[in-house]
């Protein structure tokens, strides 16, 4: 009985350090995720996106709304340094619904392009495009 126990403590222990490791991973892996988008790198975003889907089985829009890049989405950063190409790649992987549903602020991402006055840049023509 007392070696079910402490197997049991040592399986436990070692699952939560195991999960912890793998947290810890993927944030490294997302961590110049905002530097990509901002130098707009889509070749780059592509490997980054294909290698965090490969080894955590995570398509973009599970993480996509953890990360902030100095307070805005990958998408609104990508607006804002006129990252073409690398919001391109994030418009056409994002699902509609994410694309039409209020990120934190409560706006969509329509309407804060449109107070922003964004709406004449190529990637709002994408953005309109895919909604």
């Amino acid at each position: 009985m007392l070696k079910t126990v402490k197997a049991s403590i040592i399986l436990a222990t070692a699952s939560l350090i195991f999960a912890g490791s793998a947290q810890a991973n993927i944030e490294t892996d997302l961590a110049n995720i905002c530097n990509i988008v901002k130098v707009d790198d889509k070749g780059e975003l592509r490997k980054k996106m294909k290698k965090v889907e490969t080894d955590y089985r995570l398509k973009l829009q599970d993480y996509y709304t953890g990360i902030s890049c100095d307070g805005q989405s990958l998408l609104r950063t990508a607006f804002l340094n006129n990252a073409v190409e690398a919001g391109t790649l994030l418009v056409k992987k994002m699902p509609k619904s994410q694309l039409n549903a209020p990120e934190k602020d409560g706006k969509t991402l329509r309407a804060w392009v449109s107070e922003n006055g964004l709406m004449e840049s190529p990637l709002a023509g994408e953005l309109n495009e895919r909604i």
